[in-house]
C-alpha cells in the first residue's frame, strides 16, 4: 500500500502543479484590469493551497477512526451553518445565490464542509449499523433523513449542483454498504417529480437547461458561456495555441480561472493536455478505489470510497459541463480550479485518503 500511497501523492501534486500554472495563465489579465495585481488570483491560490496542505496534514496526523466519534457532531455543526448562511447580515450574496460567510478577505462555503461531515457520518453510521442495513425504518431511512435534510439546506441557497452531489455520494456510500437495490431504485423514482420541478419551474434553470439543448440559439445570451467554452475547445487542436496564448481567456470566457479553467487548458495545451489531465484524473480514482477495496475495515472502506466518489464526480460534472454534455453547473474542476473551500476540503479529502491507505496492510 505505500506504492500506492506515493502514487496518490504524486497524481495529486502534479494535478496541483497544473492548476497553479493554469489559473495565473487564465487570471493574469483579468487580475491585472480588476486589481492591478496580474498575480491576485495566484497568491490567494497559494494561500489557499497552503491551508488545504496543513488540514490535510492534521487529518493524516491521527488514525481515521478517531473521526469516528465525532461524526454526528460534525454533521450538527454542518446543519447550523447551513442556517446560518441563510440569514441576512450573515451569509453572503453573490450571483443570487446566498451561500458564502465572509471572513474579511476569505470566503467559507459551509455547503463544502456539510459534505465532507456527511461524508464521515454516512460512513459511520453505516460501518455500525451494518446488521440493520436490510430494515427501511431502522436500517435505510434514519440516514437518508439526513442526507435529505442537508440537501435541502443547500437547495435552499440556492445550489442544485452541490445538493446532487450530496446523493449522489450518498448512493454511492449505500451501495457500498449493501444497502437493498429496491430502497435505492425507490427513493430515485420518488425524486424525479421534484427533480423536474426545481429545474423546469425555475426560470434560471430553465433557461440554461434549454441553453443545453441549443446553445447557438442565443449565443450572445444564455447559450453565451458554453458557446464561448466551445471556441476555446475547438481552437486548441491537437497540441493547443501555446500556454499563456488564449483567446478566450481575454474577457469571452466567463469563469476562465475557475469553473472554466479545463477551456482555457483545451485551448492553451490542446487535445493532449487535456487528456493527460483526464488521464490523471482516471488515475487518481484507480487508486481510489484500489484503497477502498483493499481496505478491511468497513469505516476505513466507506471513507475511501466516499472521498474517491466525491472527487472523481466533481471532475466528471465539471468535465462534461465545459463539453456541453450536460447544463451549466456552479462546480469546480477539483485541484485546477481557482481555490477556496472547495478546493480546501477537496485537500482535506486527500489526507483523509492518505490515512486510510497508511492503516490497510
Amino acid at each position: 500500500m505505500r506504492q500506492t500511497r506515493i502514487a496518490i501523492v504524486m497524481v495529486t501534486a502534479t494535478l496541483l502543479a497544473i492548476g497553479l500554472v493554469m489559473i495565473y495563465s487564465a487570471s493574469a489579465l483579468y487580475a491585472d484590469e480588476l486589481y492591478g495585481d496580474s498575480t491576485y488570483f495566484l497568491k490567494r491560490h497559494l494561500a489557499y493551497l497552503m491551508m488545504g496542505v496543513a488540514l490535510g496534514g492534521l487529518v493524516m496526523a491521527k488514525p481515521y477512526r478517531t473521526l469516528q466519534p465525532y461524526s454526528k457532531h460534525l454533521v450538527l455543526a454542518s446543519i447550523v451553518m447551513l442556517v446560518l448562511v441563510l440569514i441576512p447580515g450573515i451569509g453572503t450574496v453573490a450571483g443570487g445565490a446566498r451561500r458564502w460567510f465572509r471572513l474579511g478577505q476569505i470566503s467559507l462555503q459551509p455547503s463544502e464542509l456539510a459534505q465532507f461531515a456527511l461524508l464521515v457520518y454516512l460512513a459511520d453510521v453505516l460501518s455500525r449499523k451494518q446488521a440493520a442495513m436490510h430494515s427501511l425504518v431502522h436500517g435505510f431511512l434514519p440516514p437518508m433523513a439526513v442526507v435529505g435534510l442537508l440537501s435541502l439546506l443547500v437547495l435552499v441557497q440556492p445550489d442544485l449542483g452541490t445538493a446532487f452531489s450530496f446523493m449522489a455520494v450518498a448512493v454511492c456510500l449505500f451501495i457500498i454498504a449493501k444497502i437493498r437495490w429496491s430502497y435505492l431504485a425507490s427513493m430515485g423514482l420518488a425524486s424525479l417529480p421534484a427533480l423536474w420541478m426545481l429545474i423546469w419551474h425555475v426560470e434560471y434553470r430553465r433557461r440554461r437547461f434549454l441553453a443545453f439543448l441549443d446553445p447557438w440559439a442565443d449565443p450572445r445570451g444564455t447559450g453565451f458561456q458554453i458557446v464561448q467554452s466551445y471556441l476555446a475547445l475547438g481552437s486548441g487542436g491537437l497540441v493547443g495555441v501555446g500556454l499563456g496564448r488564449s483567446v478566450q481567456k481575454l474577457f469571452y470566457l466567463p469563469g476562465a480561472h475557475t469553473d472554466f479553467i479545463f477551456a482555457v487548458l483545451g485551448e492553451e495545451l490542446g487535445l493532449l493536455g487535456t487528456l493527460s489531465v483526464v488521464g490523471l484524473f482516471i488515475l487518481f480514482i484507480l487508486l481510489g478505489l484500489r484503497v477502498a477495496i483493499q481496505t478491511h475495515d468497513l469505516f476505513g472502506k466507506l471513507i475511501a470510497g466516499g472521498v474517491t466518489v466525491m472527487v472523481g464526480l466533481e471532475a466528471l460534472i465539471n468535465l462534461c459541463v465545459v463539453t456541453g454534455l450536460i447544463p451549466t453547473k456552479g462546480l469546480p474542476l477539483p485541484f485546477i480550479s481557482y481555490g477556496g473551500s472547495s478546493f480546501m476540503m477537496t485537500l482535506v479529502g486527500v489526507g483523509l485518503l492518505l490515512n486510510v491507505a497508511r492503516d490497510t496492510a
